[in-house]
């Protein structure tokens, strides 16, 4: 019995039909770029995550990088990021201008505090970006607190987290402006790229459709500098159809995490993932840390187990972010997680055999 990482193949059987009439709808219409289809996902989206306003875009990245190029901020003004996240929450900050600071996170949820933050603080700081990474959510009250006080921009990556909560509030509510992906891996997936913008700022949001249309509300017309970032009609009609799936997906997701839990109790040499109080974790990852990692790797793939290390290099280590002068040793946290995480099979199609071979794997191997 082999075991996937991930198999969406299994996911879009059980819903063939209805995407299937969903992408004929949009064939039919001859209507592929923005227009009705992702005008009413992104109504639904909306009433789902109760924002105020939700803006489609091109993908995650994007979802990102559009609040950015709107702020408006002086060239080089500091952007506070968690060097333990996936690429794109940086190499957005540095393609709208701005610069990177990367701060450290918390050992046991993954995810930045509003210490970590305030560590990596600096004068040329004019936004923060938590990340709720692998599906939970970062402690949004404190560090909402803190860049209010500071001044702060406050863009919530809630890439992996879509319809994560907490006692404040929603995913992508908590900020200023919250980014969400939509490529196919995500708890909410599309068939290829897309993102989503939420906000709560109506000049914002006016802002943000403007630029995701090369800067215009009318074709020829260019009121700023934007770019190209639209949402095809025919992700938005798949993402229609899955959306309203997601609850239920998120249900069996849940309930894979809490057999995990109870199955790998007390298994020495890994640590399970870690819940913060009244947080509700959408679990698109369910990541452990685990001494000998690479050799739990080897010895999960010799069973046809898939597995992922998400991530495997700090951003603050990568090539590309040389010119900003960290180096090993500066943020600790994030440089143990790299040498330690492995992701396990989670989707929602998994079932309790397969779960429970992964789990006999991990103890053996420690055994």
């Amino acid at each position: 019995m082999t075991v996937p990482l991930l198999d969406l193949t299994t996911q879009y059987e059980s819903i063939r039909g209805e995407v299937d009439e969903a992408l004929a709808r949009v064939v039919q219409s001859q209507h592929f770029i923005l227009g009705p289809e992702v005008e009413a996902l992104e109504a639904e989206l909306a009433t789902y995550l109760g924002a105020r306003h939700t803006i489609g875009c091109a993908s995650g990245t994007d979802a990102l990088l559009l609040p950015l190029m709107a702020l408006g901020a002086a060239p080089k003004s500091h952007v506070i990021v968690p060097s333990f996240t996936f690429f794109a929450t940086a190499g957005a900050v540095w393609n709208a201008g701005l610069e990177p600071v990367f701060c450290d996170v918390d050992p046991e949820t993954f995810n930045v505090t509003e210490a970590t933050i305030e560590a990596a603080w600096t004068e040329r700081t004019v936004a923060v970006a938590p990340v709720h990474l692998f599906g939970q959510l970062a402690p949004m009250a404190p560090i909402r607190a803190l860049a209010a006080r500071r001044g702060a921009f406050v863009l919530e990556d809630a890439a992996q987290a879509i319809g994560a909560r907490s006692a404040d509030g929603g995913a992508g509510t908590l900020g200023d402006a919250g980014a969400f992906s939509f490529f196919p891996t995500k708890n909410l997936g599309g068939f290829g790229d897309g993102g989503l913008v939420s906000t709560g700022d109506d000049a914002l949001a006016d802002r943000l459709r403007k630029l995701r249309v090369h800067g215009g509300r009318q074709m020829y017309h260019h009121e700023v500098v934007g770019t190209n970032s639209r949402l095809d009609a025919l992700q938005a009609a798949v993402l229609r159809v899955k959306l309203r799936h997601l609850d239920g997906w998120t249900a069996t997701r849940r309930l894979n995490a809490h057999r995990y839990d109870e199955q790998l109790q007390g298994v020495s040499g890994i640590r399970v993932p870690v819940v913060a109080p009244g947080n509700r974790h959408v679990y698109n990852q369910y990541t452990i840390r685990a001494e000998k990692r690479d050799a739990l790797r080897e010895h999960l793939g010799s069973l046809g187990i898939g597995s992922g290390v998400y991530y495997p290099v700090p951003l603050h280590e990568q090539e590309c972010f040389r010119c900003l002068g960290y180096g090993p040793g500066d943020l600790p946290v994030t440089e143990a997680l790299c040498k330690e995480v492995v992701s396990l099979p989670i989707f929602p199609e998994l079932g309790e055999e397969r779960l429970s071979r992964v789990s006999e794997a991990i103890r053996t191997f420690y055994a």
